[in-house]
């Protein structure tokens, strides 16, 4: 209760969505990730990709991963939004790391563009409530 009193009272953006719908929404996102994603880890097991290539799909998963305790656990919103920072950019190398190692799976990152839309619009909702809670 402590948690969500803090993030409640944060200042935030008129745009930002209400709270209700960020369970929904990553529930959802989670399901894709974890298939298409564990197709990257499965071909690059089996050696029909470089492990390189899934490199960028395990860091965003850390960072993914990161940023609910470093959010609400340690209540920082600059560790939060240096994360989210990190959860985008991963994710853009990781969608254009598969679409150059893979072309006969392209279609994973034809799946993750909801994801993608999502962490964008994430990314610039935990800036602004960085910026306005600073």
């Amino acid at each position: 209760m402590n948690t969500y009193n803090w993030y409640s009272q944060l200042i935030k953006p008129s745009w930002a969505p209400p709270s209700w719908l960020f369970g929904p929404v990553w529930t959802f996102l989670y399901v894709l990730i974890a298939l298409s994603f564990g197709k990257v880890f499965w071909i690059a097991a089996k050696k029909e990709i470089a492990l390189i290539s899934a490199l960028p799909f395990a860091l965003n998963l850390i960072f993914n991963f990161a940023f609910t305790p470093l959010q609400f656990g340690l209540k920082n919103n600059l560790l939060a939004a240096i994360d989210i920072l990190l959860v985008l950019g991963t994710l853009i190398w990781a969608l254009y790391a598969i679409w150059h190692a893979a072309p006969g799976i392209r279609w994973l990152v034809y799946v993750n563009i909801p994801y993608l839309l999502w962490v964008t619009f994430a990314t610039c909702l935990q800036l602004t409530i960085t910026y306005l809670n600073r």
